[in-house]
């Protein structure tokens, strides 16, 4: 009897591109090594320096002309716009390149509305917008709330001899960056010692980004101005009643705590009147319930489309953040969870983000019926295809490069922190030695930003005491 000849036993191997799935697994694990950033006691204390200086300047906008909240909450997350932190257009947002220009990087979004009162009657008119958009009328709002706004609104009038006053996304944003401006030019004709350097101030479209300088951190804030709401729109009502991946693992009163109006218009709204729906609020929880290894995937397949379609802008971060949000409603979570499928995940979000551009359909999570990419040109969605299917038939190849990139924004950081602590050189604007702001805040925030890497801290903040904020960290959201 003749013995069966042996099987002979592959290594798993990608059927589209050869790749060996072990070898993808080591360059995204190496990928995201190089990319997660590791916090010392004194850059600790750096980013405490710069969030301090921030809430401080945006205190100060608040007495200015009593436009802003007086005690208002805001929504501070790990990662700039352009990394997809939140949905809003980036075409016509300026280049900044970690390492060249930043080390790290923040969104915060300050309402300037507030409208937690359950009691309060608001009119969103979503009549002249596709979904996922609104007009706000202050129709309805008190006179001093008017008053108060009525330089940054459009105005509609009646037969009847009414005025309907609807708040501009854009007469907000430019308000806010004149208000900022000022009071940064008022704050460095007195500099003191420990303030942090103003090395940019700029205006990208309806989002103020600054670059501040702390010892040898460098600090990008993308500041939102944005309207704050709590509960539930109801044109996202439906999506409540769907079974979800994170249904058992967080609370639906957790998902479901607020949403926000930030300044974007859809590709055929007015700019001048229309606010995008946002759920950052919401996706900061979700976050909690994803597998570090399909995070991993996210991550790496984010820096290699950053830079692979870039150029035009047609797609943005968030469009694979949703797509990836998707995959844990379809998938089962088993499957997610495992912890050597990083490579599975990336092949996986490229084919989906294929499917989506071929198909020109991108639905909003939130708002199923909203598809993100409906505006695209059939040109346009199969250049990017095109491009993107080059990633798909050599992905280590691409990860390398992602890997190459990274190091090289590293290697950067660590030359500019040796050259400033090699110069030490004291100046009024750069010498932490002799900053003794409140102590006991200093070593609370320290502690906070330790023992919490990588995590978005949500800040209540009285501008008439800014030394006194209150704290609630929340995981960071991509």
């Amino acid at each position: 009897m003749k013995m069966a000849a042996p099987v002979p036993t592959y290594p798993e191997l990608d059927f589209r591109s050869g790749a060996r799935m072990e070898e993808l697994n080591r360059l995204i694990a190496e990928f995201s090594r190089h990319h997660q950033r590791e916090y010392d006691d004194q850059r600790a204390l750096e980013i405490h320096t710069a969030k301090d200086f921030i809430f401080s300047v945006l205190g100060m906008v608040q007495k200015l002309d009593q436009k802003l909240p007086v005690a208002n909450e805001y929504l501070l997350l790990s990662g700039g716009v352009r990394e997809g932190v939140v949905d809003m257009d980036i075409d016509e947002l300026n280049v900044y390149a970690r390492g060249t220009d930043y080390d790290m990087d923040f969104t915060l979004l300050v309402p300037t509305l507030k409208l937690h009162d359950r009691n309060q009657p608001v009119t969103l008119d979503m009549r002249q917008s596709v979904l996922g958009h609104s007009w706000l009328s202050l129709r309805l709002f008190d006179e001093g709330t008017i008053n108060r706004w009525k330089d940054c609104c459009t105005s509609v009038e009646h037969i009847s001899g009414t005025t309907n006053y609807f708040f501009s996304p854009t007469l907000v944003a430019d308000w806010f960056y004149e208000s900022i401006s000022m009071v940064l030019g008022d704050i460095q004709k007195r500099p003191q010692r420990g303030m942090p350097r103003v090395d940019k101030l700029e205006k990208n479209d309806t989002i103020i980004s600054v670059i501040l300088g702390v010892g040898s951190s460098r600090m990008l804030y993308d500041i939102v101005p944005v309207v704050s709401f709590r509960g539930w729109p109801a044109v996202a009502q439906s999506w409540l009643m769907e079974n979800h991946f994170w249904d058992g693992k967080i609370t639906e009163e957790e998902v479901i705590s607020g949403f926000y109006l930030v300044p974007a218009c859809s590709f055929r709204g007015q700019k001048e009147n229309e606010w995008r729906l946002s759920f950052a609020r919401s996706e900061v929880q979700l976050k909690k319930c994803l597998s570090s290894s399909l995070m991993q995937a996210y991550q790496a397949c984010k820096a290699i489309i950053i830079k692979l379609l870039s150029r035009p802008k047609a797609i943005s971060p968030y469009h694979l953040r949703s797509m990836m949000l998707w995959s844990c409603d379809r998938l089962p979570a088993s499957y997610l969870s495992q912890e050597d499928f990083s490579a599975h995940f990336l092949l996986g979000l490229i084919d989906d983000l294929l499917y989506c551009l071929i198909n020109k359909t991108c639905p909003n999570y939130f708002i199923p019926q909203c598809n993100m990419l409906e505006h695209l040109s059939e040109d346009m969605a199969m250049l990017h295809a095109r491009k993107l299917s080059s990633v798909r038939s050599d992905p280590a190849e691409h990860l390398r490069t992602a890997i190459e990139h990274v190091k090289a924004a590293n290697q950067l950081t660590l030359d500019l922190q040796r050259q400033t602590s090699v110069s030490n050189l004291p100046s009024p604007q750069s010498d932490l030695t002799d900053q003794q702001p409140d102590d006991r805040l200093a070593k609370k925030l320290q502690q906070l930003v330790t023992e919490n890497p990588g995590k978005s801290i949500s800040v209540f903040i009285n501008p008439d005491d800014v030394t006194r904020p209150h704290f609630r960290i929340d995981d960071k959201f991509f």
